[in-house]
């Protein structure tokens, strides 16, 4: 008996405290956005804290919802992961179900101390909201663009941009875009307001991203070697979703840019991308898929997977051209409310003629409980909450500044030949196509129009792609 009496108290005594524990998991992991001023609703800093929600905090943590890490393990070797391991939800468990102990004060870590000023270094260029925008206590979230003239003489080369929101408290994340064609000025004019409501980005074609932020993001260093060509006329476009806290908030957000001098690598954003998506009313499982093709050598640091909220599973590969499949990232439970910008711990080397294969499926069915119509209806692509998109980002680095114009010739070859073969309207350009091109390229399509009608039937779709074919790099 006596036996058994000092087994059960070394049991007892082994059990998961919060101090030795539990608190190194939540510092690591949670305390970025669960701390005071941050976006999360409650601060997981103290011990009282943390006891009085061990059993949402171990609910959550077992089923993955917090901390928010959409993709799966082995599917993307990712910097900055936010995963906990099956080890940690399981102290997790065990110190919920045996009381939620404190331990011994002398076990616990340091709180941790976060950075208050620029992360990246001091920029050179600072552009801040004109004025506070100011936001209800309750109701809907909110996706708002605001646009901040960068006010530029000449042309200059931005190696560098860090976001900082003004109150985290309502920040949920921001997406920051160069627009050099003056369409985001026009949008915020026509609203009357602060900036202007947009949803599933900047509301235009033709503006770059720059970065993305969300909380607990690390910003990178400035990078001269990858400086980006910004001509005067520029404007920074940061699209911000807004949570409300529950109380009236304002937020007068600022984004910091460092410059340099030209470029010595190729930067270059491809996007994959299905604009002819139909997803049929009451559909649980509508599969979409999309490919393009790398026309020469190069490295993929990061990707932004990116849909609206009918989408449930997104996969996204890279097929080399030796047949082999490398997955460059898979989100099984994908919530539009947790998009990220992911980056990999090391560069991926995609030789020429790599094809980046995207598969993502869609639930249009009332089962689906963030369906924004109900009852559901017939959804096509599109800007709007309503609408959906299949598309994904991903940043690439080429060997010189030179490669870059033919490489972006080279894809959007490959998006007109897409457009040629699924659609026969000449008026219906893909929005992927540069603002610049379409003229020339609509003279072009109009010489394969034999019969004049604005479409194009099955003998001049022939001629058509096998003329865009011998455009396309050997």
């Amino acid at each position: 008996m006596k036996f058994l009496f000092l087994f059960a108290s070394s049991v007892a005594l082994a059990a998961p405290t919060f101090n030795k524990d539990i608190a190194p998991i939540l510092y690591e992991n949670c305390a970025t956005c669960h701390r005071p001023g941050e976006v999360a609703p409650f601060s997981l800093l103290t011990y009282q804290d943390a006891a009085k929600r061990s059993g949402l905090i171990a609910t959550v943590t077992k089923k993955r919802y917090m901390p928010p890490w959409k993709p799966e393990q082995g599917y993307g070797n990712f910097d900055h992961v936010r995963r906990l391991t099956d080890d940690q939800i399981a102290k997790i468990q065990e110190w919920a179900a045996t009381g939620a102990p404190e331990g011994d004060a002398a076990e616990k870590p340091a709180v941790p101390t976060f950075p208050s000023g620029w992360q990246a270094g001091e920029p050179d260029q600072v552009l801040k909201f004109s004025e506070p925008y100011k936001l209800a206590a309750d109701g809907r979230d909110q996706f708002r663009c605001f646009v901040l003239p960068m006010n530029l003489a000449k042309e200059s080369y931005v190696s560098g941009a860090e976001f900082r929101p003004g109150n985290p408290k309502v920040v949920h994340h921001a997406l920051i875009f160069l627009d050099s064609t003056g369409t985001a000025r026009k949008l915020a004019a026509a609203s009357g307001g602060s900036g202007y409501p947009c949803f599933g980005g900047p509301g235009f074609t033709g503006a770059g991203l720059l970065v993305g932020w969300a909380p607990g993001y690390t910003p990178l260093p400035a990078e001269p070697s990858l400086s980006q060509a910004v001509r005067p006329g520029t404007d920074v476009v940061i699209q911000i979703h807004y949570h409300p806290s529950g109380k009236p908030e304002q937020d007068q957000s600022s984004i910091g840019l460092k410059f340099s001098g030209p470029p010595t690598k190729g930067r270059a954003l491809l996007l994959v991308v299905n604009r002819y998506l139909d997803i049929p009313a009451g559909e649980s499982h509508y599969v979409v898929k999309a490919s393009v093709t790398v026309p020469q050598d190069a490295e993929l640091w990061g990707i932004t997977p990116h849909a609206h909220y009918l989408a449930t599973d997104m996969k996204v590969n890279a097929r080399f051209p030796d047949g082999t499949v490398t997955p460059l990232i898979w989100i099984k439970d994908w919530d539009f409310n947790w998009q990220g910008q992911y980056r990999y711990k090391e560069p991926i080397k995609l030789p020429k003629g790599t094809k980046i294969e995207l598969e993502y499926v869609y639930d249009n069915s009332s089962g689906n409980p963030h369906n924004p119509s109900n009852p559901p209806v017939r959804v096509r692509f599109g800007e709007q909450t309503k609408d959906e998109m299949a598309l994904a980002f991903l940043g690439l680095v080429l060997p010189s500044p030179e490669d870059v114009q033919p490489f972006q010739r080279a894809v959007v070859l490959q998006y007109v030949e897409d457009f040629v073969r699924l659609t026969d309207n000449l008026n219906d350009l893909p929005e992927e196509i540069p603002p610049s091109m379409i003229p020339r390229l609509r003279m072009a399509l109009a010489l394969f129009d034999q019969d004049h009608d604005g479409k194009l039937n099955a003998g001049e779709r022939a001629t058509l792609l096998k003329f865009i074919q011998t455009m396309m790099p050997q």
